[in-house]
């Protein structure tokens, strides 16, 4: 189970922490201006270039609204000279299964491309207008801005004034699954995707018409203290994942091709001219190999390779593939192996002497040990694959100085050696452990492949089944109730089981009675991220009853934004701080959208746990601001923000524009706690699923508003 404890380890590091006080701008679009000479008349086609940071998707058009992610919105100011022709097309984007919504998006990584033609009608052609849409990684954004085109060259007289009002407000380009129309299909190519335009209603609001001054008139938004702001987390990120690759390292000891490798090589540096500086080469020169690996396969893990192992069913079905292999070849089934000839040569070389043949010989320590740590060195190159170039190298390190630090000691103080236990079918049964752990993690990758394809033949039932057959066979193993092909010697004999061995079949038969009620439809939530989404469970007979909270009147547009669980809240920041006040309690803020697939991952994950909602029901007055909400309000509404300068006229925009200016952040989920008095309470709270943070995070809260009063 070390090794099963190590990848959770790796994906919550990976997912883990939100920058709490960070504005982020990881996509941006620009406009390209033509250099032809043209006429009045033309048809021409304006380009828009995305560029995008690393890690980051951009999602583009052409998909269901309504499945949640944001597409890609262009808005052309008013001009009459120009209209425009057909709608706007996406380059070279890719289609993508989004787990969390169940649907698919279409998504550009590290560069896109938008075009749309017009029509000129005069020959002071002016192209100006804004863009909105959204990008995600491990947190999601908006991606807002402005462009302008030009100046382009144009030859001609202007036309008659019919022609001048051809595009008479400013014009909205969506696709059609943005439009209010019959359920469209998603398309199925990555070419250029077509679209339909809308005309927006209400002409373009200038910085001077917004009015009030104040978005939430008396009410001045969350305050939040300075001192209440804390570090990303995710920057010690390259601390555990070297750890968990120290952890794989000393594992990589205790196989059969490494263990018996110990006294050889202690012997060989306690022989005649062999020096400790000798030892101490040799562990470097395991480390440095090792090392080269990382560096070898580091420019291999860009920013596309994480979204390709969240997403795609290609790269996750041939990842199946390699650690299915690699689970039997540590059952017993085959031994992967390099070729003798190359293991001799390098075997040849070590026996030359000098510091040259210390460098070889633990290159042929390698070599010789692959059949057993290739699989963990592979496991661990691939929970690297997250974007970062350093993560490789880093783990690689951490796995080779476990690796090489046992040897250099050993051969440092030769009489530890007689304090090792002795090598027997021990080690053969720690490799067979590992090769159960393998396949059962293979099963996680093949999952992401049959939701992309929709194939439906490893649904969630499916999925903990084998688990539970995985499972089984681990615990039953290790009560020796049967043997495998590597099992020989008297330890196989001897039917009788050491504590060390009973104590982890009684951990794997407890995690098998853990797996059980999951069939049935329990949650499971230490696996939600490995497991299937619950709605591909056949049948479910576990059903959580909400008691609804007390609020004070009816939430504004509760029509059309809802809370999860059954909690009754508001959708209005004004609107729920009035409440709040009333009924004398703090006011739990939720920054969330339609499109947050880490919020809606909270909500399933953190806020159904019973402690959690105990609390939100009793505890707080609960809003839901959603920054993506594309509900225009009335005028008389409209305000310009004081951190961009901008007519915010939307519900999204506005409450977007409260996140930034009041709190520093442009990251959903974010969670504010603050007291009557708007003076936010405790630090902030972003995306991180686990529970009993969370609750620390209420109650701290409910304390400091209590001791406030």
């Amino acid at each position: 189970m070390l090794k099963r404890f190590a990848y959770s380890l790796i994906f919550i590091v990976f997912l883990f922490g939100v920058s709490q006080a960070q504005i982020l701008q990881p996509a941006k679009l620009t406009a390209e201006t033509p250099t032809k000479t043209f006429a009045v008349g033309d048809e021409i086609e304006l380009v828009f270039k995305a560029s995008i940071e690393k890690d980051w998707h951009l999602y583009s058009i052409g998909f269901d609204e309504d499945c949640g992610p944001i597409p890609m919105a262009l808005t052309f100011n008013k001009h009459p000279s120009f209209s425009l022709v057909g709608g706007l097309k996406a380059v070279g984007d890719k289609v993508e299964h989004d787990k969390s919504f169940d649907c698919d998006v279409r998504v550009f990584v590290g560069t896109g491309e938008f075009r749309q033609k017009i029509k000129i009608l005069s020959p002071d052609l002016k192209i100006s207008g804004s863009y909105d849409g959204q990008a995600c990684t491990d947190r999601c954004v908006l991606v807002d801005g402005d462009f302008m085109v030009g100046p382009i060259k144009v030859q001609g007289e202007k036309k008659n004034s019919g022609e001048k009002s051809a595009n008479p407000a400013p014009a909205k380009i969506k696709t059609e699954a943005q439009v209010p129309s019959p359920a469209p299909t998603t398309a199925t190519t990555a070419a250029a995707t077509p679209a339909t335009s809308k005309v927006d209603s209400a002409a373009n609001a200038t910085v001077a018409s917004a009015s009030p001054a104040k978005p939430y008139g008396k009410n001045k938004g969350p305050q939040l203290d300075p001192s209440l702001i804390q570090d990303d987390p995710s920057k010690n990120s390259f601390l555990g994942f070297f750890l968990l690759s120290f952890v794989a390292g000393l594992v990589a000891l205790l196989t059969p091709c490494v263990f018996p490798m110990m006294p050889m090589t202690v012997s060989f540096f306690t022989g005649p001219g062999k020096t400790k500086m000798h030892a101490i080469v040799y562990g470097l020169s395991i480390v440095a190999i090792y090392t080269v690996i990382g560096l070898a396969v580091a420019p291999l893990m860009g920013p596309e390779t994480a979204n390709h192992l969240s997403t795609e069913w290609l790269p996750n079905l041939i990842f199946f593939t390699v650690f299915i292999v690699f689970g039997l070849s540590f059952l017993g089934l085959f031994e992967i192996t390099l070729p003798g000839t190359f293991i001799n040569k390098m075997d040849q070389k070590s026996e030359k002497g000098g510091w040259i043949g210390i460098f070889f010989m633990a290159f042929t320590l390698v070599l010789v040990s692959f059949s057993c740590t290739g699989p963990l060195v592979g496991s661990i190159l691939v929970s690297s694959a997250g974007g970062e170039v350093l993560k490789p190298i880093v783990g690689m390190v951490g796995f080779s100085l476990a690796f090489a630090i046992p040897f250099t000691l050993f051969a440092f103080f030769p009489g530890w050696l007689s304090t090792l236990p002795k090598s027997g079918g021990w080690l053969n049964a720690v490799k067979v452990v590992l090769g159960f752990i393998e396949i059962g993690l293979a099963f996680k990758f093949l999952s992401i492949a049959d939701q992309a394809f929709h194939w439906r033949i490893l649904d969630r039932d499916v999925n903990i089944a084998i688990w539970i057959v995985i499972i089984a066979l681990l615990g039953l193993y290790l009560m020796k109730a049967f043997r495998l092909p590597g099992d020989t010697g008297k330890d196989v004999e001897d039917k009788r089981v050491s504590v060390p061995r009973l104590v982890l079949a009684m951990v794997s038969f407890t995690f098998l009675v853990y797996l059980i009620p999951g069939m049935w439809g329990a949650p499971l939530k230490a696996l939600a991220g490995y497991l299937p989404p619950l709605y591909t469970h056949d049948f479910d007979l576990v059903s959580q009853n909400t008691k609804a909270n007390q609020i004070c009147d009816e939430p504004k547009y509760a029509e059309f934004l809802h809370l999860p669980h059954g909690l009754q809240g508001y959708f209005d920041y004004d609107q729920a701080l009035a409440c709040a006040r009333q009924q004398k309690k703090p006011l739990f803020i939720d920054f969330t959208g339609h499109g947050c697939t880490n919020c809606r991952e909270m909500e399933a994950v953190v806020w159904s746990d019973p402690e959690v909602l105990k609390r939100l029901q009793n505890d707080f007055v609960v809003v839901a601001l959603y920054v993506d909400d594309k509900t225009e309000l009335p005028e008389s509404q409209w305000y310009t923000s004081k951190y961009d300068k901008k007519v915010k006229k939307t519900i999204g925009k506005q409450n977007a524009d409260l996140q930034i200016a009041n709190l520093n952040n442009n990251a959903q989920p974010f969670y504010i706690l603050e007291g009557n008095d708007e003076k936010v309470l405790v630090s902030p709270y972003g995306y991180k699923k686990d529970v009993k943070s969370f609750v620390k995070f209420l109650d701290s809260a409910k304390k400091k508003f209590t001791a406030s009063k």
